[in-house]
């Protein structure tokens, strides 16, 4: 399995992070990439990528840290993506869920996201939270304007609708970042997720967010992946082996592991 988004530079495992890392290959994890936060998390994540094998960093800043940033901040983010090891410019997009005062500065930064994405080759991996119709909007404006469109590309993480953002998903050919709230009652993910192609989903645990049943309400971890794994086999009524090959082949493909 490829856990595709895991913070594990993330302050809650300072106690336990090489062995939370060593639980991880144990379950069969055999691959983790590190989505960044702010600049100091890209430095983080690439020092355990120096120190780990199976592990891959990301450059960009989280929505969340774009209301003050600056252009010279910004522009680390980008010399970063030269960095060996790093594989994809995430996280970013647009998170419209607690302070809507810095819409523009969040769109902004997505836009230069997109553009650092395409420079680079590499893949987005945007994070939404309430503003999928202004991200579908913006990724579709700044495809229009290359010349390979084919050239953006990237999954939208922690995937859970609403239904009617999978067409314009499906349009731009991105992927579906699948985690914990698949397994959740309530969530309503699972209704989603069936009628999305196995071939289109990739693997998450979002840690130490977001712990899948029967780990809810525990620090998550990537050694929790399989039961994420377990519940997308039921779902998709197929064997849990053809999860994860097909899957990790997307992840594969994706981020050119």
């Amino acid at each position: 399995m490829i856990d595709t988004h895991v913070h594990m530079y993330h302050a809650q495992f300072d106690a336990d992070r090489e062995e939370a890392i060593q639980r991880a290959f144990d379950a069969g994890v055999t691959r983790m990439l590190l989505p960044a936060i702010d600049v100091d998390s890209i430095h983080r994540a690439l020092d355990l990528c120096a120190r780990h094998d199976g592990l891959y960093a990301m450059s960009a800043l989280h929505p969340s840290e774009t209301r003050d940033a600056e252009d010279r901040t910004f522009d680390e983010v980008v010399r970063l993506c030269d960095e060996p090891g790093v594989v994809a410019v995430g996280e970013t997009g647009l998170d419209y869920y607690w302070d809507r005062s810095f819409d523009d500065a969040q769109q902004d930064f997505l836009r230069r996201h997109i553009r650092l994405a395409v420079e680079k080759d590499l893949p987005l991996v945007l994070h939404n939270r309430n503003a999928g119709e202004d991200l579908v909007r913006i990724i579709s404006e700044e495809r229009a304007q290359l010349d390979e469109p084919e050239k953006l590309r990237g999954v939208f993480h922690c995937f859970g609708g609403p239904p009617e953002l999978v067409a314009d998903i499906d349009e731009l050919g991105f992927y579906y970042g699948i985690g914990g709230t698949l397994t959740f009652k309530n969530s309503g993910v699972a209704d989603i997720v069936r009628h999305i192609p196995l071939e289109r989903i990739l693997l998450e645990t979002d840690a130490p967010f977001l712990a899948p049943v029967p780990m809810r309400g525990k620090r998550n971890e990537p050694s929790y992946l399989p039961h994420v794994c377990r519940r997308l086999a039921e779902v998709k009524g197929v064997d849990e082996w053809e999860v994860v090959a097909i899957t990790s082949a997307g992840a594969e493909a994706l981020f050119r592991l």
